[in-house]
């Protein structure tokens, strides 16, 4: 928009540039009316959906499983990011008019960035505690306990909030053509090799821990598939559960990131390709819906393809119905248990069969 109102950009592009240019900022017009509508949708869903889940478990009289203090604290970074989604909608409404103040406009940003860095972080520890769980099981008996869980949650939410102080610093309202947006400071070369030191180690590294822990996971279930039999309906309900998770984090924050990724790189050239930069702040503007989406989309996975909390969330919105008590059909379910023995047994195998070849 910004470029839009400044004619003078247009003579930094080819003919065919300036026809995609013009092509990207139609799309945006009609994206411009659809993003209130989608962020407002996104808050109201968001808002009731990880509020039940929240509730639902924590007003069980205790939580019976670990992993639910991961799921408890994923919820409430989204449900506190998602209060901030009217003044994006405000902010959509009115031309991307920043309206609400200065502060508002820190603490929004600030908000959204811990949210990422506090998702990926549990995440990670989610998945390190399943491949332990499977993998290593005489390790993960050690050191799972409730304390442990507890102390690894405050660090992961103190650690998300160390590593959005730079978003918080970094951004303030600025004057342009008439109107107020809430945007970057002008930085540094060094600043935005901070930046991109900073979005590698903090989301890329983690990101890359995710996939790897659970590509070793699926190998390790899709063995014990095979020894299992095809009727083996928790198993692979728990490998749906797992991609699904992972893959809706993926699918929401990566577009966005890797677009943020490519506009620090074109900042730290000496020579910045305009239309370049063109490109990769329309690429985060039409990525950041589906990051923000993400936030409501996790009560949703975990209703429809975990038993046990389909049963408390169900319970919580009408406790007059009696719930059947069955065993959930995720991973901390007797499953864990047959594949942590199966991987026990396949151990003491080898070792068996090393000493005998020795």
């Amino acid at each position: 928009q910004v470029l839009a109102e400044n004619s003078v950009y247009s003579l930094y592009f080819s003919d065919g540039e300036r026809m995609i240019f013009s092509l990207c900022f139609l799309h945006l017009q009609h994206l411009s009316t659809f993003l209130p509508v989608l962020y407002s949708a996104v808050f109201l869903v968001g808002i009731v959906g990880n509020s039940v889940l929240i509730a639902s478990l924590i007003l069980k009289r205790r939580v019976r499983r670990l992993i639910d203090i991961f799921i408890i604290n994923l919820a409430t970074s989204d449900f506190i990011f998602l209060i901030t989604l009217p003044l994006w909608v405000d902010m959509e409404v009115s031309g991307e008019s920043w309206r609400v103040g200065s502060f508002l406009c820190k603490a929004s940003s600030y908000v959204i960035s811990v949210n990422m860095y506090c998702s990926i972080l549990l995440l990670t520890c989610m998945s390190a505690d399943r491949y332990l769980a499977i993998m290593h099981p005489s390790v993960a008996r050690r050191i799972r306990t409730r304390s442990y869980f507890g102390a690894l949650c405050i660090s992961v939410w103190v650690l998300s909030c160390c590593l959005g102080v730079p978003t918080l610093l970094s951004r303030e309202l600025k004057m342009q053509y008439g109107k107020t947006y809430c945007t970057d400071k002008d930085v540094t070369e060094v600043k935005q090799i901070m930046s991109l030191t900073l979005l590698i180690l903090a989301f890329f590294f983690p990101l890359f821990s995710i996939l790897t822990f659970y590509c070793s996971i699926t190998k390790r279930l899709c063995v014990h598939y095979q020894k299992a039999g095809k009727r083996d309906k928790k198993l692979r309900k728990s490998i749906k559960i797992v991609f699904i998770v992972v893959a809706a984090f993926v699918v929401s924050w990566v577009p966005y990131n890797l677009f943020k990724l490519m506009a620090i790189l074109l900042r730290l050239l000496n020579q910045p390709d305009c239309f370049s930069g063109t490109v990769a702040h329309l690429g985060m503007k039409v990525s950041s819906p589906f990051a923000f989406a993400n936030s409501c989309a996790n009560p949703f996975i975990y209703f429809f393809f975990d038993n046990y909390i389909r049963r408390a969330m169900l319970q919580c919105l009408c406790p007059w119905v009696k719930m059947s008590s069955n065993s959930s059909d995720t991973l901390d379910s007797p499953l864990s248990h047959s594949l942590s023995n199966f991987v026990a047994g396949e151990y003491a195998a080898r070792k068996r069969k090393r000493s005998v070849s020795l």
